[in-house]
């Protein structure tokens, strides 16, 4: 199979699924094109065919792929488009966001050819999954990434299968939503780039509680730092997932 282009839909708020996207198309052998589904805009013009690589990079919320993202794909229409799945989380686990990726994507017209889970730093616990992916992640990625650009040139058939359940798994909101401090200079930069436009633009300290999926686009972009959460409520969402989150997870490679 000789594919012409990789196009990467990346929905990335905390920047680590992107920065994984980022070494993917360093390592592919085809031109990549990022789209970056955080950022508002539509997608529909984007033409794939059967010699495309379509990427698709979520990270995981709650074990689910985040509803934000799944609209955005809703926009795009695979012909027998050949796929790679791609989920991080923050060394928790991935739960059911894989199949329910993959499901997603399969009914939109895409075929997958590959899947992987990759441990990255919480986009809200830092601590947990710091310095990830690292040398020994990255290490098996790249073999992984070899191996499957090779099966595609050789034509072989990839049968993909990922761990997950149907039905999936709940979700349940984190309810945990940041605000703006003292240091908040009203640019607008998050109201701008809030994927979900929970802060209101006239008013960029304030923040729809409703609204917001707690994806943490307005406290990695914010140019002064001025937007943070509880403290009092994420000590305690720390000592709640410690346990599960505190040994090293592997990343997942199918």
């Amino acid at each position: 199979m000789e594919l012409k282009e990789a196009h990467v839909f990346c929905f990335s708020p905390a920047n680590h699924t992107m920065q994984v996207c980022q070494h993917i198309i360093e390592k592919i052998e085809y031109p990549g094109v990022m789209h970056n589904l955080t950022a508002h805009g539509s997608y529909s013009n984007v033409s794939l065919s059967s010699d495309d690589l379509a990427i698709f990079a979520v990270p995981s919320f709650g074990g689910r792929v985040p509803a934000v993202a799944l609209e955005k794909f809703k926009e795009l229409n695979g012909n027998q488009t050949p796929c790679l799945l791609v989920v991080t989380f923050g060394n928790r686990a991935q739960e059911d966001t894989l199949i329910e990726l993959k499901d997603f994507v399969e009914q939109q017209g895409f075929i997958t050819v590959g899947a992987m889970a990759v441990v990255c730093e919480h986009s809200i616990m830092h601590q947990f999954g710091a310095n990830r992916p690292d040398a020994e992640d990255f290490k098996k990625m790249d073999a992984y990434l070899a191996n499957l650009q090779s099966s595609l040139q050789q034509k072989k058939a990839l049968q993909v299968q990922v761990p997950g359940n149907h039905p999936y798994k709940e979700f349940h909101a984190i309810p945990m939503v940041p605000k703006a401090n003292s240091s908040c200079i009203a640019c607008g930069k998050c109201a701008i780039e809030c994927p979900v436009e929970a802060i209101d633009p006239m008013s960029p300290s304030t923040t729809d509680k409703n609204k917001c999926i707690s994806c943490m686009r307005c406290i990695t972009i914010c140019p002064t730092h001025a937007r943070a959460l509880n403290p009092i409520i994420l000590k305690g969402a720390v000592l709640k997932l410690k346990k599960a989150c505190e040994t090293r997870k592997e990343i997942e490679l199918y």
